[in-house]
């Protein structure tokens, strides 16, 4: 077993950088996708949102490489990362409206009641997907620059055939020049059906694990991403049980002894906007739990993303482990009650409730 070994900050111009796709999320609020007239408009990517959660609500340096394309909603991408307190690396792709890259869509509703939220993806010819090994200067970034934490995601990895690669690319460079390396699993059925299916989902996601310190993803996550055998996902009594997490943990540490770190979320889902919610990690060997707690949603996107910013805060700031635990559990659940998927939360009202607070008013 070994713990995390965290570059000092003054050594570093970042303490974290994520690499991932940035898109525009499409939200009608509770009318269904095939009814709606009117969205609000939210900028998302699975790893641009851990970025811009420690930027804007947990004060630290961040940094995200991407690409962007040299029109409206490229350069509207830029403009939000910049109003979140995130430097932006990005490699640009010109436009010309018929065969040029674009900036990806994701049309997503809140559900209400026993109706569920709806997700569809419109992501062809997306200027993230063209990312490639060799688009970013990994030795620079990392040793010349400093970087404290690399991040990034399962929803990247399957957008093409050469984001993982590239994903691996950095998880390399970053275990060179002591960055701690960061993966979430987040496996999506109906992206990798469009880049080779679940099988070459399974392949690439191997491939990143033997890469990185830390991993996020529940049992079905570790299941479908990493092939790892383990229990019926549904069939445990309650989602909040921790038994199947630990016992599928074991056995992913064992495949990849590289892993220091492994944490997920645990949600119960009793409706469209009421679940239960609990946070589960494993770290040098001890297992970890949140406590519980009922959560009223108000957008449940992004919430995992919360989560693991929260926890990787308490890690990068020296907070113990079980602290850090609950740091990124209450950074997540108050995350699910604002519109859109990044944080609007400020670093004292995280703390309150992952130190016991209620939602009694505050005068």
């Amino acid at each position: 077993m070994a713990k995390l070994t965290i570059r000092e900050s003054n050594d570093c111009k970042h303490d974290f950088m994520s690499v991932g796709a940035i898109v525009r999320r499409l939200d009608p609020g509770v009318i269904p996708l095939h009814e709606a007239t009117h969205y609000e408009m939210h900028c998302s990517g699975g790893e641009y949102n851990p970025a811009a959660a420690l930027a804007r609500t947990f004060g630290l340096r961040t940094a995200v490489l991407s690409a962007s394309v040299e029109y409206p909603a490229g350069w509207w991408i830029a403009t939000q990362a910049r109003k979140m307190g995130v430097e932006t690396y990005f490699k640009w792709f010109p436009y010309d409206g018929v065969g040029n890259p674009r900036i990806a869509a994701i049309y997503s509703d809140r559900g209400y009641g026993v109706r569920p939220p709806e997700v569809w993806y419109d992501r062809a010819n997306e200027a993230g997907a063209l990312l490639k090994p060799g688009d970013f200067d990994f030795e620079d970034l990392f040793g010349v620059r400093g970087v404290r934490w690399f991040h990034s995601g399962g929803i990247f990895a399957a957008l093409s055939a050469t984001t993982g690669p590239l994903i691996i690319q950095g998880m390399q460079a970053a275990r060179k020049n002591g960055v701690v390396a960061s993966y979430d699993l987040n496996f999506r059925e109906k992206l990798w059906k469009g880049s080779g299916g679940a099988e070459r989902g399974v392949e690439v996601n191997r491939s990143i694990a033997q890469n990185v310190d830390v991993l996020f993803g529940n049992e079905e996550d570790l299941q479908l991403g990493l092939g790892i055998q383990g229990p019926d996902v549904s069939s445990h009594k309650s989602k909040l049980d921790t038994e199947n997490f630990r016992v599928m943990i074991e056995r992913v540490i064992a495949a990849y002894p590289n892993i220091k770190l492994a944490a997920t979320t645990l949600r119960e889902v009793h409706s469209a906007a009421r679940h239960s919610w609990k946070a589960v990690m494993w770290y040098d060997g001890e297992f970890y739990e949140s406590p519980a707690c009922e959560l009223d949603i108000y957008d449940r996107v992004g919430g995992g993303d919360g989560f693991a910013s929260g926890l990787m805060y308490g890690l990068l700031t020296g907070e113990e482990p079980l602290a850090s635990l609950k740091l990124g559990w209450a950074h997540g659940a108050l995350l699910t009650t604002y519109p859109g998927d990044v944080s609007m939360a400020r670093l004292d009202q995280v703390k309150r409730l992952a130190e016991g607070g209620s939602a009694r008013i505050q005068r």
